[in-house]
């Protein structure tokens, strides 16, 4: 299979400008469990990114849901490790927008990270029911738990987590002090690192 064709079939990945290597975004709209959050006051969903400025955009839109009809290719495992390999990135984020929709396409991932073992890939969700498989998520996947309402403490339960907190002095994320950016920073990929907190914004 050519890079081309691969693009085709997965709709495209895409380039966050904050973060190191490339990204996969599905429609924020179709989260299962964030969209239910975004419509709840103190939510971390509350004014969710994803959902105004540049990702409304039409094209942007279009994009992102040709990407979510195209999970259901049995091609789609397949061209996603090739354009991940091609890139020779070392870290890949999985949903800079959207999050996993069910089981099918939560295999599916585990299967790209196994055929791209040198890439570190990280992947928030709020989909509780994605804690069953996590003896079964390869090393190289980092699966972070993120909190659902603003200033909440980090689920005990689960290996990896992230959260968002208004005070200052619990922010663990550096992006905001560095022009908004990872920089060097590798915190989210990195399986030793249990929790990060966001600062709000």
């Amino acid at each position: 299979m050519k890079t081309s064709e691969a693009l085709k079939i997965v709709g495209g990945l895409s380039k966050p400008s904050k973060m190191p290597g490339w990204a996969y975004g599905l429609p924020a709209a179709e989260c299962k469990t964030g969209s239910k959050l975004a419509q709840v006051p103190g939510s971390v969903c509350s004014g969710c990114y994803a959902l105004k400025g540049c990702y409304v955009f039409p094209v942007v839109q279009a994009a992102q849901y040709r990407r979510l009809d195209a999970i259901r290719s049995p091609l789609w495992t397949g061209a996603m490790a090739l354009l991940i390999n091609s890139k020779k990135s070392k870290e890949f984020r999985w949903h800079d927008s959207g999050d996993v929709q069910d089981e099918e396409h939560l295999l599916k991932i585990f299967a790209v990270a196994k055929l791209t073992p040198q890439v570190k890939h990280w992947m928030p969700t709020r989909e509780a029911w994605v804690k069953h498989f996590l003896p079964e998520a390869p090393a190289n996947l980092v699966i972070r738990f993120s909190g659902q309402m603003v200033d909440q403490p980090a689920i005990a339960s689960w290996p990896h987590t992230s959260t968002v907190s208004t005070k200052p002095e619990d922010r663990t994320c550096p992006a905001p002090d560095q022009n908004n950016e990872c920089g060097s920073c590798r915190q989210c990929w990195d399986p030793g690192i249990k929790n990060i907190c966001y600062g709000k914004h």
